[in-house]
């Protein structure tokens, strides 16, 4: 993800991103406002982009990856951008749902 579609941080903010195959953006975006998030742009998750929570950002982007031989699968990548404290809290319950989505 280039740095014109991260989404813009506040002073004090800390950036990490997180990539997991076998989901959507769409379902990463449900994921994120079930979190508290809210979707930026769209009111369609599969269009999803950004999506803004208290304390926090996330750009959303999507490629298919070749996983092994012939076999592709979707990669999505979530830049996260927020109050160190807020993203202590919502990381580990967005790798948990993302974990569970592809199996």
């Amino acid at each position: 993800m280039s740095d014109a579609e991260l989404p813009p941080a506040e002073d004090g903010w800390e950036r990490k991103e997180i990539k997991y195959r076998g989901i959507s953006r769409r379902l990463a975006a449900h994921y994120l406002v079930n979190l508290g998030g809210e979707l930026v742009g769209t009111d369609d998750p599969a269009e999803a982009t950004r999506v803004d929570g208290d304390g926090w950002r996330v750009a959303l982007s999507a490629e298919k990856v070749t996983a092994a031989g012939a076999i592709s699968l979707t990669e999505v990548t979530a830049s996260f951008v927020g109050d160190p404290e807020a993203l202590a809290a919502l990381l580990p319950r967005y790798r948990q749902k993302a974990m569970r989505a592809g199996g």
